[in-house]
């Protein structure tokens, strides 16, 4: 076996942090890898050495990654280092317990070609054992019984053990939908992603022999990303390393935002309790960011107190201070950043803009739709095309045309009882619909149809659905009329000014990109624009009296901030029409929390604008540059 440079050469591109963490291959081995410290680099490095330098064989190591992509590029790396006949089994915690149980499975009754059900295949099987069990999907919602499954199988309670932690009547009908749903998916020879990690932790404890010969394989395991491990994940790992006791972690509790899908933090926190013997590496110097971003970043999470905080520092150059602006509202804020983007002359791709809900794009898109700047919407769908709009906007179509067999087809897909009690309402405002304005026609039929109580499946998604609907009545708000606000949205949806020209083309090379925050882990953008800092939105009002979820909010905002290469904006409103009432929230800790003297000399409010831009820009804008 040759490599393609030799291995001194080969750990001269990294620093010296980075050279002991690769270097340090026998033993349990925490590395705290802050944000922009290339933690990749690391590992990839890592897997090349073992195989080159301490010439351990492929198959002899293990890579665990979160992301199939995670795992692709990261393969492609060390096939660039080291000659292409050698590179170890790498692949999500899902794609490898998919591979033992294929091979090894018959021992649990599954046979090789058992089918993998997704979430669609997986929310049929839940409607099929709660029709077996003669339980009313109206009554009980499907789609909170499967996350209740969910998050159980995430803590490898079975449907044998779940009904002694049953409590209530949701929790005692999920018992029984449980073991009904398991029969339904052993007669159909299927597993869903859950079972994947919990049938092959089941066959490691059914069959010592079995367990024994992949710990034997896998001497050596690197698993990336284990902040936001479950208990599911980490037990699998400390089975699969009990033996060599070679396991190699790599994460940041500071980085760690995914709490509501059961990640649990202390996995990591914990990882030298669990492994006495461990030896810690800090990756601290960050290549991402100017210092000013992580003296930012700093001062905002060293205010948690459950997790070890890393100092990060760059030999970049200092780079531009942190602009606040303080807007007049959600319309003010889209155009500050509308206006800030011209002045600078700033890529379009080089700009990304952070939010902590979904609901916030609303607002976004539709000035940056009236103004005709391109954008690309991150790890979601525009506002408008959202399942629970267009539902909503169906009931309200169909209020204005009855005749409207779109919106009637679709308006009863969501239910027969629901469809039966908007018909009712129909009926009852027909002669006096223009008495009423939009938000209390949308507030009646939420109230009549209990569409809201329909979309609360007790997910975080389905409150970020509620949180949508809601955001939907601050249109309502702003156009009284039932037929100007079907009228302005219908203009929204196919991307027309007011005057009806068609924008500019949203498949342009050069778009600004939005995006969640827990979207934006793992990426970057030279100008990062944060929006909505203010107490109540980001922090969220749903973690506002819990410690442990504050602290998740908090790490979501080092998050935020490190995404930045160069320039960060923060913004927050004086008045923000958000759930279709008007607020004025209080500025958000957070951005109390970082130092005045990181900041621009003068706050820029919104009386710092000159420049009308309440009119669409005109095609010919070279700021655009598209």
């Amino acid at each position: 076996m040759t490599t393609k440079q030799n291995m001194p050469n080969l750990l001269d591109d990294l620093n010296p942090a980075q050279q002991q963490a690769v270097m340090a291959t026998d033993g349990p081995v925490l590395i705290l890898a802050g944000a922009g410290s290339g933690k990749t680099r690391v590992l990839t490095y890592r897997v090349a050495f073992l195989i080159a330098e301490k010439k351990i064989p492929a198959e002899n190591i293990l890579v665990v990654t979160f992301t199939n992509k995670a795992a692709g590029e990261m393969k492609e790396r060390i096939l660039r280092l080291i000659s292409r006949d050698n590179h170890p089994l790498m692949g999500t915690f899902h794609s490898i317990c998919a591979k033992i149980l294929r091979k090894e499975g018959y021992q649990l009754g599954l046979k090789p070609g058992f089918s993998i059900y997704d979430e669609q295949d997986s929310m049929d099987a839940i409607k099929e054992a709660m029709a077996n069990l003669n339980l009313a999907i109206q009554k009980t919602n499907p789609h909170a019984i499967r996350n209740t499954i969910s998050s159980a199988k995430n803590e490898l309670i079975s449907e044998l053990e779940y009904p002694q932690y049953a409590r209530g009547y949701f929790q005692e009908t999920v018992a029984k939908v449980y073991l009904e749903y398991q029969k339904i998916l052993t007669q159909n020879q299927a597993l869903d992603f859950d079972d994947l990690l919990m049938k092959t932790i089941q066959l490691f404890q059914i069959s010592p022999p079995v367990l024994t010969r992949y710990q034997l394989t896998f001497k050596y395991i690197l698993v990336d990303e284990y902040q936001d491990t479950n208990a599911a994940q980490y037990q699998l790992i400390k089975m699969l390393a009990a033996r060599s006791r070679n396991l190699c972690v790599v994460g940041d509790a500071s980085q760690s935002i995914y709490g509501f899908r059961g990640a649990d933090f202390r996995n990591i926190v914990n990882f030298q309790k669990d492994y006495k013997e461990a030896k810690v590496f800090n990756l601290e110097q960050n290549y991402r960011s100017t210092q000013i971003i992580l003296d930012a970043a700093q001062a905002v999470i060293s205010a948690n107190r459950t997790h070890p905080i890393l100092k990060l520092w760059t030999d970049k150059k200092i780079g531009p201070k942190i602009l606040v602006y303080e807007a007049k509202s959600e319309v003010d804020e889209a155009n500050f950043i509308i206006q800030t983007v011209k002045e600078n002359n700033l890529s379009l791709n080089s700009v990304a803009i952070l939010y902590r809900t979904n609901a916030q794009s609303r607002s976004l898109e539709e000035a940056f739709l009236k103004h005709g700047v391109p954008y690309t919407l991150i790890g979601g769908i525009k506002f408008y095309e959202r399942k629970e709009i267009k539902d909503v906007l169906s009931f309200l179509r169909l209020l204005q045309n009855e005749k409207d067999s779109v919106s009637k087809k679709r308006v009863e897909k969501i239910g027969k009882g629901r469809s039966q009690k908007f018909y009712e309402l129909s009926e009852n405002l027909n002669e006096k619909l223009d008495q009423f304005s939009t938000l209390e026609l949308l507030d009646a039929i939420l109230a009549q149809t209990g569409y809201l109580a329909y979309l609360d499946d007790g997910s975080d998604q389905g409150k970020y659905r509620i949180e949508n609907v809601k955001e939907l009545r601050s249109v309502a708000e702003e156009f009284p009329s039932l037929v100007e606000f079907l009228e302005n949205v219908a203009l929204v949806q196919n991307e027309e000014m007011p005057n009806g020209t068609k924008r500019k083309s949203i498949n342009s090379s050069e778009a600004i990109t939005l995006m969640t925050i827990h979207a934006s882990k793992g990426l970057e953008f030279p100008v990062i624009f944060i929006v909505g800092m203010e107490e109540g939105l980001f922090p969220h009002s749903r973690a506002m009296l819990n410690p442990t979820e504050l602290e998740e909010e908090r790490r979501l905002a080092y998050v935020a901030i490190t995404r930045a290469k160069d320039q960060l904006f923060l913004t927050y409103a004086r008045s923000r029409l958000y759930f279709g009432q008007r607020s004025n929230n209080l500025v958000s800790r957070f951005l109390v929390s970082i130092p005045e003297n990181l900041f621009e000399n003068r706050l820029k409010k919104s009386e710092d604008f000159n420049e009308d831009i309440s009119s669409p820009v005109s095609d010919d804008e070279e700021w655009l540059n598209v």
